[in-house]
């Protein structure tokens, strides 16, 4: 797909490379969009990282403790070598043997450290998506599990991303993020004969069907194919229409872990041309996000969306529960990716109070204040003391210094 000269405003020219100075503003030359939606995607990823090098080697922006030299690195999955991947999951699994932080008080079913991330996800999903808070409250979420990793489990690498605009391309089975070898995330689940479409909206928006997958069963394969999901379901999506729940989904329920990866999804709605689009045609941080999770009632659940439905299966489906399978934070790696790369196109914007839309509470229902730079983001027994939006904004301020390539 190709677009006019003006939605690719802020596209690197093809030419730009490592080798050559960074820019010295943010704003990059204007040049016309590459037939390739693959190649436009990298050149994106190419001029945040020239846009992070310069603000960090210029010094133009007071970024805290943050250089050069202490700029850590997260990559794709299947850049990383085998022994990097297996000792990322070996962390996870580290995680899950660990006692859990939460008073069982107010989180019955939390047995490991692993299940204090879901807990708080549970508790907080109303009031994190579709709100102010979304984009900031994932990345904060995502690093403190990946400090969980690192500080709780010996792992000394960063945490990896999964590009859904690859496995678009070649499908998840040649996937070595999902070939359930012991160097993936593992595979799919096993086959469930019990078919139907996923019926979304609803609630007053027309309903809409997405197609599931050729699994649905227990994953049974790699790292994570004896793993238990302990929390859950709250509104779990199932083929034909249906739903489960388990109530509040904060009592013990232990239950394999299921997926039903579903190749169509994926290419339907979280490939690389939506990817660019979601980066280039969106001028305002509103519009951003909600491209990112779905116009509700447009039957395009964004790439936000595309992601997780993609997954599938049990937690996958489930909007509050989704943290239950490892790929999770993969996922949203991703998605906070995307937000830096669009950041990058007007970081002074951007990353300010211009950067935030929307209030506290999901599409404002019940009606709520709106999101600041001073609003404080809490993730309970999981990890970490609370933050403001304004130490969130940057993936080099705050308490951040990561990059992605």
């Amino acid at each position: 797909m190709r677009f006019s000269s003006h939605a690719a405003l802020g596209l690197l020219a093809a030419s730009i490379t490592n080798a050559l100075p960074a820019p010295q503003d943010d704003t990059p030359p204007t040049i016309s969009p590459s037939a390739d939606d693959l190649e436009t995607l990298a050149q994106l990823s190419q001029h945040a990282q020239e846009v992070t090098n310069s603000s960090l080697s210029t010094g133009k922006r007071q970024l805290g403790s943050c250089t050069l030299r202490n700029l850590s690195v997260r990559r794709e999955w299947g850049t990383l070598s085998n022994p990097e991947r297996k000792a990322y999951t070996d962390a996870v699994l580290c995680l899950q043997k660990k006692q859990s932080k939460t008073p069982s008080s107010l989180i019955p079913g939390a047995k490991s450290r692993f299940d204090d991330w879901i807990g708080t996800h549970i508790n907080q999903t109303t009031t994190i998506h579709y709100t102010g808070t979304f984009l900031a409250w994932h990345r904060y979420f995502t690093w403190e599990y990946e400090q969980a990793l690192r500080n709780e489990c010996g792992y000394k690498g960063t945490q990896p991303y999964w590009d859904w605009s690859k496995t678009a391309k070649t499908g998840h089975e040649k996937s070595p993020i999902f070939d359930g070898s012991e160097f993936s995330m593992s595979g799919n689940g096993e086959l469930d004969d019990n078919k139907g479409d996923i019926m979304l909206g609803g609630q007053g928006l027309p309903e809409f069907p997405i197609p599931a997958g050729n699994g649905g069963g227990c994953v049974t394969s790699g790292p994570f194919k004896s793993m238990s999901v302990n929390l859950g379901p709250v509104q779990l999506s199932l083929p034909g229409g249906k739903t489960e729940s388990n109530g509040d989904g904060l009592a013990y329920n232990p239950r394999c872990l299921k997926r039903d990866l579903t190749n169509e999804v994926n290419r339907r709605f979280a490939n690389a041309t939506s990817v660019v689009r979601n980066i280039l045609l969106p001028k305002d941080v509103y519009d951003f996000q909600m491209t990112m999770q779905g116009y509700p009632g447009t039957n395009d659940i964004g790439i936000h969306g595309g992601g997780h439905f993609t997954i599938g299966g049990d937690p996958g489906r489930d909007l509050f529960t989704s943290p239950g399978d490892p790929i999770f934070y993969l996922h949203h790696s991703m998605i906070d990716r995307v937000w830096w790369m669009w950041q990058s196109l007007d970081v002074k914007k951007r990353t300010s109070a211009e950067g935030i839309a929307g209030t506290g509470t999901f599409m404002n229902q019940p009606p709520s204040p709106d999101t600041t730079l001073d609003t404080e983001i809490n993730l309970g027994f999981a990890a970490g003391s609370p933050k403001t939006m304004r130490d969130l904004m940057s993936t080099t301020a705050g308490p951040f210094c990561y990059i992605y390539i």
